[in-house]
């Protein structure tokens, strides 16, 4: 991991939100090669009150993007569960992160968690292991540096997938056909 925020062309922040625990990514992108710069978890376990963990969870956001000045912020969109009171609170938690971002003028893009698992591993049922481990090899992070957090990887790979999907070519826009083409173009055909 480096420490130097200047020799990268973009910098990617992952969030993984969380009401317990929130993960944090950070990428560095030099040319087409991603880098690790920073990975790990807010703890919010302890705080008492949901309205203090959504103030704490402002608080660090706010922080780590005004620490590693990121271009782009990539987060795991909440999955659907059948706990309503559960998912209102995780939606909060991630609208406070975004809100976070937003205040510094971030861009956001939101990814669902089958997504960024398929562009991991290539399986969108992966575990958060598989997909640990996986980032371990793709960004040559030593087990040492790796947290044990989980909610840490998920959000570092919630970065590495945003950096795939905007680093794709974008597709030419032309007609798919000649037909196609004569219809949009009556007037050089004869």
């Amino acid at each position: 991991m480096t420490e130097s925020l200047k020799e990268f062309d973009r910098i990617i922040i992952g969030i993984d939100p969380g009401t317990n625990f929130m993960g944090y990514g950070i990428l560095g992108v030099k040319g087409k090669k991603p880098e690790t710069i920073a990975l790990g978890v807010i703890h919010l376990n302890k705080i008492n009150g949901h309205y203090l963990k959504l103030r704490r969870i402002y608080e660090r956001v706010l922080s780590l993007v005004e620490q590693y000045l990121p271009n782009e912020m990539a987060i795991e969109a909440p999955f659907f569960g059948k706990n309503v009171q559960s998912m209102l609170k995780l939606g909060r938690a991630q609208g406070v992160a975004m809100a976070a971002a937003l205040s510094r003028d971030v861009p956001i893009t939101e990814y669902e968690p089958r997504k960024i698992k398929m562009a991991i591993t290539g399986n969108g049922a992966s575990s958060k292991e598989q997909i640990r481990e996986m980032l371990r090899r793709i960004l040559n992070i030593s087990n040492e540096v790796m947290p044990p957090e989980l909610d840490a990887t998920d959000a570092l790979a919630a970065a590495l997938c945003h950096f795939y999907e905007s680093s794709r070519p974008i597709p030419a826009s032309g007609p798919k056909s000649w037909k196609e083409f004569i219809q949009k173009n009556p007037d050089r055909v004869k």
